[in-house]
């Protein structure tokens, strides 16, 4: 099983998908190998990647692996949730003026005050925190358009997120998830379901969100503009994103 991140690993941070990736991936799937994108977008923001690259019914990870979803036909499989409350309220009092978004499967995003343009995709629903925080989301976005991820990882630490998973991006951003889950514990069913075992799923990411993903996998793989801390994770560091990223490493074994 080939289990591929999307923005910095298959498209580019614009959403463009190299040829030469779309190629190598074709290789993958035409091998019979059953290729899984496993991202932190949400399901809504993966679809039309899916369709693009032409992948088999099959599943997808997304939300950071809170959701998983089969698709053609579309059937959501999974569907981890939490209470956001405590999380919304501790931003709201150390870090006001963050921008929040909960995903809403499918759909799109509630949100307290729209994200800059092309940070998310789909139906934006504006609401106050008591509103974002009334029922259970699969995932939180955390936002400061004019801070940076070191301002965020400080932040990270000084809300004391427990009973969460979070990821700080490469930009002012966190992704909050269920307790426990990420990219690798929705591998793990994904890869039980089809029967792949661990040693034999070939896995490439280039976030903070693939750490748990690339050393779960038996051969991980990290684009080589990833952070160092990614890299570490990793088996092997493949090419940077505009040199082929993983192109190389698949058709090393795919051809």
């Amino acid at each position: 099983m080939v289990a591929l991140d999307v923005d910095g690993t298959v498209v580019d941070r614009n959403g463009l998908l190299p040829p030469a990736v779309g190629a190598a991936i074709t290789a993958v799937v035409e091998a019979g190998v059953p290729v899984v994108l496993s991202t932190g977008r949400s399901w809504h923001g993966t679809r039309d990647l899916v369709d693009l690259l032409g992948l088999p019914p099959g599943p997808s990870v997304c939300s950071n692996g809170a959701v998983i979803v089969q698709y053609p036909p579309e059937e959501i499989v999974q569907a981890i949730t939490f209470d956001p409350r405590d999380v919304i309220t501790r931003v709201e009092e150390f870090a006001p003026g963050t921008l929040i978004a909960v995903e809403e499967i499918g759909r799109g995003y509630r949100l307290n005050r729209h994200f800059p343009e092309e940070d998310l995709t789909g139906e934006m629903i504006i609401e106050d925190a008591a509103q974002l925080s009334a029922r259970p989301v699969t995932r939180i976005i955390l936002r400061d358009p004019h801070g940076s991820s070191e301002d965020f990882i400080a932040l990270a630490a000084h809300l004391g997120l427990h009973g969460v998973t979070y990821f700080v991006g490469w930009s002012a951003w966190i992704d909050i998830a269920p307790e426990g889950v990420n990219k690798a514990t929705a591998l793990a069913q994904v890869a039980a379901q089809l029967g792949v075992p661990q040693d034999r799923v070939l896995a490439f990411g280039d976030g903070r969100n693939d750490i748990e993903m690339l050393g779960w996998a038996g051969r991980g793989v990290a684009i080589g503009d990833a952070p160092a801390e990614v890299q570490a994770a990793a088996d092997v560091v493949t090419d940077l994103f505009a040199d082929g990223g993983p192109v190389a490493e698949l058709r090393h074994w795919f051809g």
